[in-house]
């Protein structure tokens, strides 16, 4: 050193490369030696020539890493540090202001160390290549956040950064990912930086890139999509960090409800633990804090009506990690008696109110206690239920037709449905509380006004407090007695005519008796005594007659006192009947066998309804058949033909129930169902009544007839895998598949059918190559180094073949998913011609059935020929000669074969004369080794082990890593570290 507070440029990388020595004192004294000297150039110069030792180091040494941190401090260290606000607010002399004129324009050795990085940036050597992109992203991370650089500077780092992300090693396009975090314009919708990194999220196939990219790209209107899609990355390390910047960065508002409602229902969802924890400790919190941890607004954001099941398991998600106190702290919506007032009611606090409780309910008896400070009595809880449900408004179409009304009364069913799912949480262990309740659920049943949406539910809770199935039985079949025949008081028809008559006399009469009190009067005043006396005894039999006449027609407008149970027939009451019957024959035990109850409702219920003409009561009516079907084998081979026809001839819905029925039944009894008296029945009645009598089955035919019946389901499945119909081609895939699975039938047949039918082909061609690289990278102590990798492409190929589709294209030209897996296996064999399996895609390429598309193949004549450029390995390369002339038509073949398009090209010469011989002949040994059964351990690719070594700088980590100790470290450390003081001894030895 030539002072004390002075070292030389040696010395100081020396003791730079320990990490233990303190940088800040290192930076001191050499910055106080650089400003001494009045000629830099031969500073700059000595630097360079010893941090070129540390930049041909590839692998992450401690030593080298700590050179990286020293330069990149010593080389910011010449700027101005950033402001305090007492130094804005102080006025600065004129020598303060000249200073910072000056130290507005880069320091020169800063300029000077950033030229010699971007002048190094396309070295042949990837150690050269990553290390300047690290450095760049240390230099420009190290700066102050108001940090000035020129523009030229500017652009030029901007243009080497994007042209090293596209590096074909993952840790040059990490650094170089990272480096460009602050040369971002996020308001700048064309900005190539942001559209670089938009291409790497969507494209780049080492996820370590990915996670580089997501954790530095800025938040915009145009990244948020991109960002809101990692969250369904293949990898779990990738989806974890998106979650992470989804938590940091965004903002709950900014997210539209169908984002929110997926992040939630994937990420609850997710097979990964890490990814499900990362969500519930991260993203949820940090939204109830932006909502200042209202729950109600929460809830609101995400539109509960629509996704209800969502919002429980997020609010399950947010209790979970809640003190206890705090849960109870959230009761303030509930009034004294432990509930919501009925005013107060919406849809946001009625499922946090159900959520808790379920929540609480779920902790067994060490949540008793909290329960009643949520919820009332059984009792209590059951009249609050009745009042709010008899005043949900029945509507009328004309009603229906007012979207305002429908609105609110789809809002009010709602908040019952929840309501009622509050029954499973109440204490009904006392006796008096559960027969309140039942009695509530039986009147709500019987009750006309009751919605329909709620029956099902009600019926479900009503069940669940009875404790067996024969008072279940008896229960329901009152209750729909009393629906489908409610009590009415019977009246007798009036006759009109006899009324009329009536009247008639009535008037009649009244005029004889006025006459007759005349007569009376007149002989009174003659003095006639006798005749007075005759007409008198005349009048008293008139009034009685008048009187006998007003009682009969008093006594015929009058009804009776009696009842009568009128049958209701109406499509409303059927369907709430046959709701109720086919949700009891659900909770029934299946080897509850059918009573007679249960048969009375099957055949004045059940089997009439089939033939109903509303669609609803029709579906509802083959539900309940083929539910109660799985409960009697007689009743299943009964009615097994009819469910046959239904599943051919009716509706869509009504078939998909119907074909459900028929599959559960194959499923529980098997074909054998179909052996005993009911297949022979079955065959007959698939013919006509003419064929019946003309082809009645003989004796001996009557053991073929099962198997007939048999293979005609089977041919009827078959076909409905080729319907129009999305719906029924699934329900029949899901049924076959089903039947296969338990062994009900086996087919190689139907097997094949069923893979066609189940692949997407775009999806095969998206997976085909990370497929192949899992593969091929497997360690030798996985078992998919056992699995033959060619087998599994060529299977891969058949089933994106375009003529296995079963309506392939008519047009020839179209584009078609081999076209796109070519161009992927070009673009791979591109990135590194060296890979051994460059070979395999090779031999791939000549299985592929492309199309005869002019674009296409154009494209892939591009592709080909910079592949024979660059392909040194004889075999791919004639096989990509052989492909080559394939694609071309007579004029361009002969032009290639006399030309010398074809011949390699050897790009990586200067490379290969600096690099060792002996490195050289071991790349060309590998590129030719055989592809093929990976029986022992196979050796993964340059490509795959520079994917392995990426590292994941400034990146979270994904898993914990179990710590070793103190002790175990320090040897590792000092049996791998790698010491650079040799080298430079050595260089300067040979000066």
């Amino acid at each position: 050193m030539t002072a004390d507070n002075e070292i030389e440029i040696k010395e100081a990388f020396q003791r730079a490369q320990k990490g233990h020595n303190n940088k800040a004192k290192l930076v001191a004294s050499l910055n106080s030696r650089y400003n001494k000297l009045e000629d830099k150039t031969i500073f700059h110069d000595e630097f360079v020539h010893y941090l070129k030792y540390a930049m041909i180091v590839y692998k992450r040494e401690p030593t080298v890493e700590n050179v990286m941190e020293f330069v990149a401090r010593f080389a910011t260290s010449f700027q101005s540090p950033p402001k305090t606000e007492d130094d804005e607010d102080r006025p600065q002399t004129e020598e303060e202001e000249d200073e910072e004129d000056d130290t507005e324009d880069d320091h020169p050795f800063l300029s000077f160390l950033f030229n010699f990085l971007l002048e190094s940036h396309k070295a042949s050597s990837h150690a050269v290549r990553f290390r300047v992109c690290q450095l760049i992203n240390k230099l420009l991370g190290s700066m102050a956040e108001n940090a000035q650089i020129d523009d030229d500077l500017f652009d030029r780092i901007h243009q080497a950064m994007l042209v090293r992300v596209t590096d074909k090693f993952p840790n040059v396009r990490i650094q170089a990912a990272l480096a460009m975090t602050r040369l971002q314009q996020p308001k700048d919708p064309d900005c190539p930086t942001i559209n670089a990194y938009m291409l790497i999220l969507e494209n780049d196939s080492n996820a370590e890139v990915r996670r580089a990219v997501l954790s530095c790209i800025a938040m915009s209107p145009c990244t948020l999509p991109k960002v809101l899609k990692r969250t369904r990355d293949i990898k779990e390390n990738v989806r974890k960090l998106a979650y992470q910047v989804l938590a940091d960065k965004v903002h709950i508002k900014a997210l539209t409800i169908a984002q929110r409602v997926v992040l939630l229902q994937q990420g609850l969802h997710d097979t990964s633990e890490a990814v499900r924890e990362v969500l519930c400790s991260r993203l949820l919190p940090a939204w109830m804090q932006r909502l200042e941890g209202n729950f109600t607004e929460l809830l609101h954001r995400l539109d509960v009506e629509n996704c209800a099941q969502t919002a429980l398991d997020t609010l399950q998600a947010i209790f979970r990690g809640m003190p206890t106190e705090e849960l109870l702290q959230n009761r303030a919506q509930l009034d004294n008696r432990n509930l919501v007032p009925v005013d107060s009611l919406s849809c946001e606090n009625v499922l946090y109110w159900r959520a808790l409780c379920e929540f609480i309910k779920g902790k067994g008896d060490d949540g008793e206690e909290m329960l009643e400070r949520v919820l009332p009595d059984a009792a209590t809880y059951a009249d609050y239920l009745y009042g709010y449900l008899k005043a949900v408004p029945l509507l009328s179409e004309e009603q229906r037709a007012d979207f305002n009304q429908l609105e609110l009364v789809m809002t009010k069913e709602f908040i019952s449905q929840q309501l009622i799912r509050l029954i499973g949480c109440l204490d009904t262990n006392e006796e008096g509380s559960r027969k309140r309740v039942l009695a509530v659920l039986q009147e709500m049943l019987a009750l006309p006004q009751t919605p329909s949406s709620l029956v099902s539910l009600l019926t479900e809770k009503l069940l669940t407090l009875l404790p067996d199935d024969h008072r279940r039985i008896q229960t329901v079949a009152e209750i729909i007695s009393d629906v489908r025949e409610p009590i009415m008081e019977a009246s007798k028809p009036v006759d009109q005519n006899m009324t009329r008559r009536q009247q008639v006399q009535l008037a009649e009469v009244k005029v004889r008796i006025l006459e007759a009190k005349q007569t009376l009067e007149d002989c009174i005043a003659a003095q006639d005594f006798s005749r007075a006396g005759e007409l008198k005894d005349s009048i008293t039999e008139l009034e009685n007659h008048r009187n006998q006449i007003h009682q009969e027609i008093t006594e015929s407008s009058q009804p009776a006192d009696k009842e009568i149970r009128v049958e209701k027939s109406d499509p409303e009451t059927l369907l709430r009947c046959l709701i109720m019957c086919a949700e009891l024959l659900k909770q029934m035990s299946i080897k509850t066998r059918i009573s007679p109850t249960i048969s009375a409702l099957m055949s004045s219920l059940v089997l009439p309804s089939i033939a109903n003409a509303h669609p609803a009561v029709r579906n509802m009516a083959v539900v309940c058949l083929g539910t109660c079907t799985l409960h009697s084998k007689e009743l299943a081979k009964t009615h097994m033909v009819l469910l046959l026809q239904i599943a051919q001839l009716d509706e869509v819905k009504i078939r998909i129930s119907a074909l459900r029925a028929v599959i559960d039944l194959l499923l529980l009894f098997g074909f054998q169902l179909l052996s005993e008296s009911a297949a022979t029945q079955a065959a007959s009645q698939a013919q006509s009544p003419e064929r019946q009598e003309e082809d009645a089955p003989s004796a001996e035919e009557k053991g073929d007839a099962a198997e007939d019946t048999a293979q005609s389901i089977l041919v009827m499945l078959s076909e409905l895998l080729d319907s129009e119909v999305s719906d029924l081609r699934t329900e029949a895939a899901e049924g076959l598949a089903k039947l296969m699975y338990t062994g009900r039938i086996s087919s190689a047949k139907m097997l094949s059918r069923l893979v066609l039918l189940w692949v997407h082909q775009e999806v095969v061609e998206e997976g085909f190559l990370p497929t192949v690289r899992t593969l091929m990278n497997a360690p030798a102590t996985s078992p998919l180094a056992e699995v033959d990798i060619n087998n599994v492409v060529e299977l891969l190929v058949e089933l994106t073949r375009p003529s296995a589709l079963i309506k392939p294209s008519a047009n020839t030209e179209d584009v078609c998913v081999h076209d796109y897996l070519a161009v992927r296996m070009c673009g791979e064999m591109l990135q590194d011609p060296t890979a051994p399996e460059v070979r395999l895609y090779a031999k791939t390429l000549s299985n592929l059935e492309l199309s005869r598309g002019d674009t296409v193949r154009k494209d892939l004549q591009t592709l080909l020929q910079q592949l024979v450029q660059v392909v040194k390995d004889r075999v791919c390369h004639r096989a990509l000669e052989k492909m080559v002339l394939q694609l071309a038509d007579a004029g361009e073949q002969a032009e290639l074969l006399s030309g010398s398009a074809l011949q390699p090209l050897d790009v990586n010469a200067d490379e290969a004369a600096t690099d060792d011989p002996c490195k050289s002949a071991k790349r060309a040994k590998r590129g030719q080794r055989k592809v093929g059964t990976a029986k022992g351990g196979r050796r993964p690719s340059r490509r795959a082990e520079s994917s392995e070594e990426s590292d994941g700088e400034n990146v979270p980590e994904s898993l914990p890593v179990v710590r070793p100790s103190r002790r175990a470290k320090i040897a590792a450390l000092e049996k791998t570290k790698l010491d650079l003081n040799t080298l430079i001894n050595q260089e300067a030895n040979v000066s």
